[in-house]
């Protein structure tokens, strides 16, 4: 399986187009990564772009030691508090995530308990604190690794391990009984 560290070799090699299969690769869930944290979609995008320039500009710093995922998002991730800590008075504007077609062959009472579990999901989620949101984020929605996601959040792997544990204890407290029937 390619972690894009190979695309991005062929890159330095010379061949200029093996840096778009790096942003097919990454740039969406780059960008989805950053907004947990900006919490505005046009500035996310942004900072990805930010980011995927940096790979360019500064070649001699990603060491191929860590999957290029991990080394982006902790790029992204950086840039992202960064942006944070230097706003100044940016009105916030609610995330929405973006709505995926249905499968043809769904009934319609299919898509209303599809979309209800959606908003009870994204409405326990809004509740947890931030690092909670980051780490399910990471381990769930961009399946990295529990050491991956140590290094993008710079926690220990026992840290993460036990954030998640918590995140998921307080995520049941959240949807209590009523939730867990549509899940």
């Amino acid at each position: 399986m390619d972690n894009g560290a190979s695309s991005y070799r062929r890159y330095l090699d010379g061949d200029e187009s093996a840096f778009d299969e790096v942003l097919k690769m990454y740039r969406d869930s780059l960008t989805f990564f950053i907004n947990r944290y900006v919490q505005d979609m046009a500035t996310a995008e942004d900072i990805a772009i930010d980011v995927f320039t940096d790979l360019i500009i500064h070649k001699h710093r990603y060491n191929f030691k860590t999957q290029l995922k991990t080394y982006l998002f902790m790029i992204g991730r950086c840039r992202a508090l960064d942006y944070i800590k230097h706003r100044n008075k940016f009105v916030m504007v609610e995330w929405t995530s973006a709505e995926t077609e249905l499968i043809n062959d769904t009934t319609p009472e299919d898509s209303v308990l599809a979309d209800e579990r959606k908003r009870v999901i994204n409405s326990a989620l809004e509740k947890l604190p931030e690092d909670m949101k980051v780490v399910i984020h990471l381990i769930y929605f961009e399946e990295l690794s529990y050491a991956e996601a140590a290094k993008i959040m710079k926690k220990s792997r026992k840290q993460v391990d036990n954030l998640l544990y918590r995140a998921k204890s307080l995520l049941k407290s959240i949807i209590g009984k009523e939730g867990e029937l549509l899940l």
